[in-house]
């Protein structure tokens, strides 16, 4: 009986994310999302590389390499990639804070900096489907008062049989957590994503021996 029991409770919280989707948008905060500490999103093995991301007429560059853990986005680059994407040169550049992997800061321009710390995170993986959501806590500086905020993300992505990736992202902002722990979204989103592989270009040959012009 303790094993059935057991069985049980996995499957109830391997199927928290695709009912998370199936929620929204009537989302509410708190999130089953536990703290992520210093340990960063790990990815399956099959995001590693390039890709070319396209989502709601947009594109830009995302990478994933290998470490230590496993896989693992490239934050402030992928960041950088759609923010110009979506903002042009209104974004000047995105950092990731060295000590911490869920930590960045992107600036903008007219000394505006906007602060963005991951909280929350649950990730689940089913076959070739992956699951993860994250809640953000954004502090916007700018001129007057910091503007606090929090941003859910819940991502689905399924590599295809020809090597690609098709994805789903489900999007809730919160007000601050001044206001309250518990929470409505103030605006919703959903977005369709596909990424295609990037082939680097192959390295070119060296050059040929030449023949002496005097010859």
């Amino acid at each position: 009986m303790a094993t059935a029991l057991v069985a049980s409770i996995l499957t109830a919280l391997l199927t928290l994310l695709p009912a998370r989707a199936a929620d929204w948008p009537s989302w509410s905060l708190p999130a089953p999302l536990p703290r992520p500490g210093h340990s960063d999103l790990v990815y399956p093995a099959w995001f590693e590389g390039r890709w070319q991301v396209t989502s709601d007429g947009i594109r830009y560059e995302a990478r994933f390499r290998s470490g230590a853990g496993g896989v693992v986005g490239e934050r402030a680059c992928n960041a950088e990639g759609v923010g110009r994407a979506l903002l042009g040169d209104q974004l000047l550049s995105v950092d990731d804070d060295p000590a911490n992997p869920n930590r960045q800061i992107a600036r903008l321009a007219g000394d505006v900096r906007l602060e963005s710390t991951v909280v929350g995170r649950r990730t689940e993986t089913s076959g070739h489907t992956f699951w993860a959501d994250e809640l953000a806590l954004q502090v916007l500086h700018g001129p007057g008062e910091p503007r606090v905020s929090r941003v859910e993300t819940l991502s689905r992505y399924r590599l295809e049989a020809d090597g690609s990736i098709s994805g789903e992202q489900w999007q809730a902002s919160y007000p601050s957590p001044a206001l309250g722990l518990a929470a409505a979204p103030t605006s919703t989103g959903y977005y369709g994503l596909s990424l295609t592989p990037l082939v680097p270009a192959p390295a070119a040959a060296p050059p040929g021996p030449q023949s002496d012009p005097a010859s």
